[in-house]
This record gives structure tokens, C-alpha cells and sequence, in this order.
């Protein structure tokens, strides 16, 4: 009989999968450049299956009348290199959990609700100046097993022919369960930061992250 897989299982191989790579954008450099954003396990609700809308608003489905449920939220954000230009064309992925902390995948065991108004993943270049930009849903908090509740988060994996792929995961200011979350609290001290948006002091709901990504 075939055993199913539960979050706290899936969740467990990605942290134990992942341990080192915390400290892979962390040598030596030359003075004045950029250590890149922190890479991070892809985590198990990757897409499996493409979707016809993957623009960059998140919060219609095409072809849907209604808006997703949650707080509408927008991030905007640069690709870097290691030496602070902008680089274009990249292809910034992205995909996160709804309103609720439910992922729209098959193996997400979570008993939330699925939000058939969200659209979860979206694809979006990074523009001539290297800019990027999309509106979403604040993602809700979920629990990873009974002893562990993930922040809200946003994955990103970044491509770019001559740089090395970038997989990581944005946290938001302010989240108590920041403090506590096994993913975010295994990296060094130095390099949290990098991975928690900004609040936009000019625009409420708007939040800014950049990312820096290294040659191949």
C-alpha cells in the first residue's frame, strides 16, 4: 500500500536536502562587491503542472471574474551582480501560498482552503534596468509540523545565461514567526537580512527586495 507523504516528511527532507547551502555565497570577496542573496531549498510545492497565466499579478486568474482573497500587496525589487549593476533579462520565477498558507499543489496536505482566484506562480522579466515587479496576495503563515509554523514567504528562483541559478525565499519585516522559523534561523546572522523585504516608506503595502546573483 502506498504511504502518502506528509508536510512534516516533505518539509524535513528539504531542511535535512538542504543544509549547506546556507553558507555557499559566503567566501572571500573583493572589497566593494556584493555577497549574493542566500540560496534556499526549493522547498515541495514547486509547480508541477504550467498554467496558462504566470503575468505578473497574481491577485486575477485569467478568465476568473473574482480577485484572490487576502490583503493586495505589491514587491518591487532589482537583479544585482556581485558588483551592484542591474542586470536585464533575467527571468525572476515566483510562487508562494495563498491567504490561508495553502499551496496550489497536489502534495500540499494542508486542509486550508484553496483560492481558485489566486494565481500562486507568476514569471516576470527583469526589465532593461534590471527592475522587476508584481502584485500578489500577502502569503498566510502555515504550519510544517506540529512544533514548527513557517512565516509568510515568497519563493524566487532567478535564470540568466552565465550566472549561476539563484533559488531563495523572501520573509517579510516585522513577522514574529521570523525568530523561530528552521530555514531562516540556520543562516548566519549576517546573512538574514538579505532575505527579509523592506516596507516601502513612501507606499503602504509596498514592499522592496532585491537579489543578487553571481556569474557562472
Amino acid at each position: 500500500m502506498e504511504q502518502k507523504t506528509s508536510r512534516r516528511n516533505i518539509l524535513r527532507n528539504s531542511v535535512l536536502g538542504g543544509v549547506g547551502l546556507g553558507f555557499m555565497g559566503e567566501f572571500a570577496r573583493a572589497e566593494g562587491q556584493r555577497a549574493p542573496t542566500p540560496h534556499e531549498i526549493k522547498g515541495p510545492f514547486y509547480p508541477l503542472v504550467a498554467q496558462k497565466d504566470v503575468d505578473f499579478d497574481l491577485t486575477r486568474v485569467e478568465g476568473r471574474d473574482e480577485r484572490a482573497e487576502g490583503r493586495v500587496i505589491h514587491i518591487h525589487g532589482k537583479v544585482l551582480d556581485t558588483t551592484g549593476k542591474a542586470l536585464p533579462d533575467v527571468t525572476v520565477e515566483l510562487w508562494q501560498a495563498n491567504t490561508h498558507g495553502r499551496y496550489n499543489h497536489p502534495h500540499d496536505p494542508n486542509p486550508a482552503p484553496l483560492d481558485p482566484g489566486f494565481q500562486g506562480w507568476a514569471i516576470v522579466p527583469s526589465g532593461e534596468k534590471g527592475e522587476f515587479h508584481f502584485r500578489t496576495i500577502y502569503p498566510g503563515a502555515y504550519p510544517a509540523t506540529p512544533e514548527w509554523s513557517r512565516p509568510p514567504h515568497i519563493h524566487f528562483k532567478t535564470s540568466r545565461r552565465g550566472y549561476v541559478e539563484l533559488v531563495t525565499q523572501m520573509y517579510f519585516p516585522g513577522e514574529e514567526l521570523n525568530e523561530t522559523d528552521r530555514l531562516l534561523t540556520r543562516k548566519p546572522e549576517r546573512e538574514r537580512p538579505k532575505m527579509i523585504a523592506r516596507a516601502d516608506p513612501e507606499r503602504e503595502h509596498h514592499f522592496l527586495f532585491d537579489l543578487v546573483i553571481e556569474e557562472a
